[in-house]
């Protein structure tokens, strides 16, 4: 099931005003910081994961070209921390929400899925990020609600014009897209 509210939100739960404000600031404050990750060497994606109290635990960017590793990804940055930081790699009690600047790809949906993490709010779709920056997203069907029958909330398509803009913006000034040869 598939929510939209006015905004062109997507959820796959009915849209909580007070989840979707929460996220909307978060995930704009997390698209400007963004700039300066990226003048550090970072890819175009950050993410932060936040307990039910509103209490950062873990938040970092994409390291993949910086770091020459290919599943440096910000979810799975992001995830790393928040595990070294909590002494485990089951996340689910702690009951935390990763906020993503994009989609997560399909290693990222992955990695959210098995350590625990109870909900995800994103920004820019896939469907976008690939058409700006060429990134293949990878293959993810109907995650969504694979997502809800495991019991993880999901909402998308929050600040996307901010995201998009960045995300032309690290393109346009020629910063590394990787993407490995077919």
């Amino acid at each position: 099931m598939q929510t939209k509210n006015k905004t062109s939100v997507i959820a796959n739960e009915k849209i909580d005003n007070k989840k979707l404000a929460n996220a909307e600031k978060i995930i704009l404050n997390l698209q400007q910081e963004l700039k300066k990750y990226i003048k550090k060497g970072h890819g175009p994606f950050l993410a932060a994961i936040y307990d039910s109290k509103g209490n950062l635990v873990a938040k970092t960017a994409n390291s993949v070209v910086n770091k020459t590793c290919s599943h440096n990804h910000a979810e799975m940055n992001a995830i790393k921390l928040a595990e070294k930081k909590l002494g485990t790699y089951d996340l689910s009690k702690y009951n935390l929400s990763i906020y993503v600047t994009a989609e997560p790809c399909m290693m990222c949906l992955g990695g959210i899925m098995w350590s625990g993490i109870k909900s995800v709010y994103y920004g820019v779709p896939s469907e976008r990020v690939t058409k700006i920056t060429g990134f293949d997203e990878g293959f993810k069907p109907n995650w969504f609600n694979e997502f809800k029958k495991r019991g993880i909330t999901v909402y998308g398509q929050i600040e996307q014009s901010a995201g998009e803009t960045v995300l032309k913006d690290y393109v346009a000034n020629k910063h590394t897209i990787y993407k490995p040869t077919r």
